[in-house]
């Protein structure tokens, strides 16, 4: 079946939820990196930082996870957390190879503020949607990202091929 292009940015096609999305992501983005923008913390270090105001202190690794960083990203950024005297790492009470981050008094005092001041940013965009809409939309995207998951190649055999 050859799909021609006015056909495949119609309606409901595939190619046209991907474009919809894809523009509606890059937007979104980049109104959640001017929210922090003033705050003079990359998107990386904003994400370790809420991170470790909401989950308490983390491994080094756990915090890479659930920021979706790198292992040498997450490193750098902990790094640079700490010269800026807003993270301290510790001694992990019953492993000593590992390390755990603790925000500093200045690190919470920070986060606190620009979290909340990112949260009303993100409540004034969202507040475009009904609270029934706001529910369809996380279900949607939940529903097509983890079917997306589920079917993408393993990264190794993206790079083999």
């Amino acid at each position: 079946m050859t799909i021609n292009k006015a056909e495949s940015l119609s309606g409901g096609s595939g190619v046209h939820v991907w474009l919809v999305l894809w523009k509606a992501a890059q937007a979104v983005e980049a109104y959640a990196k001017r929210s922090i923008a003033d705050s003079e913390l990359c998107g990386s270090d904003f994400a370790v930082l809420e991170a470790l105001l909401h989950k308490g202190a983390l491994p080094v690794n756990e915090i890479g996870r659930k920021v979706l960083l790198t292992s040498g990203s997450i490193t750098v950024a902990v790094d640079r957390l700490q010269g800026k005297g807003l993270v301290e790492r510790r001694a992990h009470a019953d492993d000593r190879r590992a390390r755990i981050v603790h925000l500093t008094r200045e690190g919470r005092k920070l986060i606190t503020r620009v979290y909340a001041e990112h949260a009303a940013d993100m409540e004034r965009l969202a507040s475009e949607l009904s609270a029934a809409e706001r529910a369809t939309l996380i279900r949607l995207l939940k529903k097509i990202g983890f079917k997306a998951a589920a079917t993408s190649k393993p990264e190794a055999e993206d790079h083999a091929s």
